[in-house]
């Protein structure tokens, strides 16, 4: 039975290293434990079982170029008189203990002089000594505990982000005054006593000095939106929310003014403040999880550029056609290049997707986004940054296209809402005027105070924000509440093969030649077990069964396969080239070939194992229009073909322009609406273009290209049932709309006939409010009860 790593909590199915009576699954978590032992910080693990993240086991020269002044002056916050301040971005924080061991570095290494966690962000500012550390050792420090920084070009712009810091004081100011108006009007609706009669003109025009910031400043947004709206020749529900706030503080300041009551500026702020509340739910988002990323996320700092016999570590802005750079094993190629030496094996999964390393010759062409495997090659830039095909992707209309959310529910009613109400305002006018001109105010003013949509405003955002809160528990985070409303209205449905409908982590393996004695298995497993690499690792768990036996002269060749000897024999695992093996094999297959003494044994071949439950969840799907999207072969027609229904559309070899353009092919002559769900960098203009864009990830604080959702891989079962929420929601809202308008007829009812008050109009506008919000809670946790089928 596998044991538990008692620092990271992965299985040790690969590698068991036994220290202090606990198991650990690498040298790694080893060291890590031994760090926090020696310096008395084991209650680490007391704060959370199996706490730690698996440190990176790559070379100590990875963060090098950070040592180049050029660079260090780019990344670094603050440096004078020995002390130095950076902050890295560390996306594997994920829990209280990782804040609690990065909050205590002082403790583990000596220069380190303070650190601080931003949780939410997931970033950390380390403050240390630069006489006696270099940033690159602070970076590798890092690491090494298993919270490895990433630093990529992005990260250079010192771009703060931006939080929604002046609605939150506008919300602040409108609760102060509410508060304080509802205080000081309350006598005004009880029996008077002398001293508040006496004080009754400094109390109201107090309160007036209250709503002055309320009207001019917490609600400006509402204001400049009907302004521009009617500047634009638009209609949309800020009109008849502007109208109604402005006749309700110039009516209230004519009553005062004239003596004639208190006016209704508790009912002012309340509409204000409570409309505020629905605004900053509505934008209420994950912050942790980007949504919107461009090359510059993905791309490193720094590149190594070679001159003559010298290295220099130069900033990828200055990259230039021509350049000669050196690529090193698992370093992503930045810029379109020629490859002038060594032998380069290129993983173009980052950009396809599709894991497969494809080896190349001396003057052949690489695109950027390539990363190396294998040993260092030299390579010449022939495309500056901005043009490579990489950098491309983002340069189509599907990343230009300004996004307008005028279509929204809200929007389409108040089209119809505001004439509406001014119509009625107009002829109840105009009738009154006739009938006893003495009303006419009174009416006109009761019509307008009751009329005002508040409830109608706040009945969407606190809706579909509870809807995106409920989504959001369940591993499915949209981007704002219009990202609902338009998955409510999909009728296509676009997949990525690989890494969305097939589980990246996890593959089969199948093993084609001559059968292996118990020797040979056992020759082999010790072979690949002395390999960290990821089909090493896999083939290590279906060779599980077998005890490794002592090897020698073991070696690793990358890029290519190792080798050892065992019990006098010579093991090789490796690729069909290195071994020079002629196969009629699928050339495309990821596969590992076993050689012993010279004779060629057989292969493994990896195959990607379809997610579970994934044959329901299409089912599930059967009422939308389905396509499949792969930038692989079609050798998975078949299984497809067994699991997708047969009017599915099955694409095979599309490359990102395609994906993209097959995206537009539908939505422009079949004028149909699309989500596209995929996983990888080449989904991105596709899923930039597509209604709905769904990136499906493993990890949440990893990558994800520009979306409009993030799916957690383990929810992908329940992505029918988040449509489903989806399209409920949306028919929430428009059952909030109905109680709003009901609100509206029967007050409109008396107001129009001279027997509505407007104190009695301006109280029942905050009880609409209070009810409406009261609905869009109670209805949507009421929904996502039966939906899910358990406590959400």
């Amino acid at each position: 039975m596998n044991q538990s790593c008692y620092h990271c909590g992965q299985e040790c199915d690969s590698e068991l290293i036994k220290f202090d009576e606990k198991a650990f699954c690498c040298h790694g978590c080893k060291t890590v434990y031994e760090i926090l032992n020696q310096n008395q910080l084991t209650d680490f693990y007391e704060l959370n079982k199996s706490p730690g993240i698996q440190p990176d086991k790559k070379s100590d020269i990875q963060f090098q170029f950070l040592d180049t002044p050029e660079i260090f002056e780019k990344v670094i916050d603050f440096n004078d008189g020995g002390i130095a301040k950076v902050t890295f971005n560390v996306p594997v924080i994920h829990c209280s203990s990782c804040v609690w061991v990065l909050e205590s570095l002082d403790e583990i290494n000596p220069y380190i002089s303070y650190s601080v966690v931003d949780f939410v962000q997931r970033k950390v500012q380390i403050t240390y000594n630069s006489d006696e550390m270099k940033l690159s050792e602070v970076a590798q420090f890092l690491a090494d505990l298993g919270y490895k920084p990433v630093i990529n070009l992005s990260s250079t712009e010192k771009v703060e982000k931006k939080h929604d810091r002046e609605l939150l004081l506008q919300l602040v100011i409108a609760g102060f005054a509410f508060g304080n108006i509802m205080l000081f009007s309350f006598p005004e609706y009880i029996d008077e006593d002398a001293w508040f009669e006496f004080n009754q003109g400094f109390t109201r025009w107090f309160m007036f000095g209250l709503s002055v910031p309320v009207v001019f400043y917490s609600a400006q947004s509402y204001m400049l939106s009907a302004y521009n709206a009617i500047k634009n020749k638009r209609i949309n529900i800020d009109i008849p929310i502007a109208i109604g706030i402005l006749v309700l503080f110039f009516r209230s300041t004519w009553d005062i003014a004239t003596e004639f009551g208190p006016g209704y500026f508790d009912s002012l702020a309340g509409l204000v403040f409570f409309m505020l509340i629905g605004k900053w739910f509505q934008r209420r988002t994950y912050q942790s999880l980007a949504f919107d990323r461009d090359y510059k996320s993905f791309y490193p700092i720094a590149v190594t550029k070679i001159n003559g016999d010298s290295y220099e570590n130069i900033l990828l802005s200055d990259l230039k056609k021509g350049d000669r750079i050196l690529l090193r094993d698992e370093e992503i190629l930045p810029a379109d290049a020629i490859l002038m030496k060594g032998e380069a094996r290129i993983d173009n999964s980052f950009v396809t997707g599709e894991s497969k390393l494809i080896s190349k010759n001396i003057g052949d062409k690489i695109y950027a986004g390539g990363k190396q495997s294998g040993a260092a090659v030299e390579l010449e830039v022939i495309e500056e940054l901005n043009q490579s095909y990489l950098t491309s992707l983002w340069n189509s209309e599907a990343f230009s296209k300004e996004e307008t959310h005028f279509d929204t529910l809200v929007n389409q009613v108040s089209r119809y809402f505001v004439w509406v109400i001014l119509g009625i305002a107009i002829v109840s006018g105009v009738y009154w005027y006739f009938e006893d001109v003495t009303k006419m105010f009174q009416v006109v003013t009761a019509i307008l105070i009751i009329a005002c949509p508040c409830a109608l405003a706040i009945s969407a955002p606190f809706t579909l924000g509870n809807v995106m809160r409920i989504l959001g528990r369940k591993k499915f985070y949209v981007k704002d509440a219009h990202t609902i409303e338009n998955l409510a209205k999909i009728d296509t449905i676009v997949f990525d093969k690989t890494g969305t409908i097939t589980e990246s982590q996890n593959t089969s393996v199948d093993y084609i030649g001559k059968e292996l004695t118990e020797e040979e298995k056992a020759a082999v497993y010790s072979v690949v077990h002395q390999s960290n690499h990821p089909l090493s690792r896999v083939l290590q768990m279906e060779l599980s069964d077998q005890k490794a036996v002592e090897i020698k002269d073991y070696q690793q060749l990358k890029g290519k396969g190792q080798q050892a000897y065992v019990a006098g024999k010579l093991v090789q695992v490796g690729s069909r080239n290195w071994l020079g093996v002629e196969s009629d094999a699928q050339i495309n297959q990821t596969e590992v070939w076993i050689q012993i003494e010279g004779e060629v044994k057989g292969r493994f071949v990896f195959n990607n194992k379809y997610r579970r439950g994934l044959n329901n969840t299409i089912e599930e799907l059967n009422e939308f229009d389905l396509s499949v999207l792969s930038g692989d072969n079609a050798s998975e027609k078949a299984n497809l073909q067994e699991i997708f229904p047969e009017k599915t559309a099955l694409n095979f070899n599309q490359s990102p322009q395609a994906k993209l353009e097959y995206i537009q092919s539908l939505q422009v002559k079949e004028d149909k609406k699309v989500m596209m769900i995929g996983d990888g960098l080449n989904d991105a203009g596709a899923l930039k273009q597509s209604n709905v864009g769904v990136a499906v990830a493993e990890d949440m604080n990893s990558f994800s290209p520009s979306c409009d959702a993030i799916l957690g891989s383990d929810s992908f079962s329940l992505l029918p049932k988040f449509i489903k929420m989806s399209k409920r929601g949306t028919k929430l809202v428009k059952t909030a709309f109905v109680i709003s308008f009901m609100y509206n007829v029967i007050g409109l009812s008396f107001a129009v006939t001279g027997n509505l008050e407007p104190v009695v109009a301006a109280i029942l506008m905050p009880i609409s409010s209070i009810s409406i919000v009261s609905f869009a809670t109670l209805s949507t946790w009421i929904s996502s009860y039966f939906i899910f089928k358990e406590k959400v």
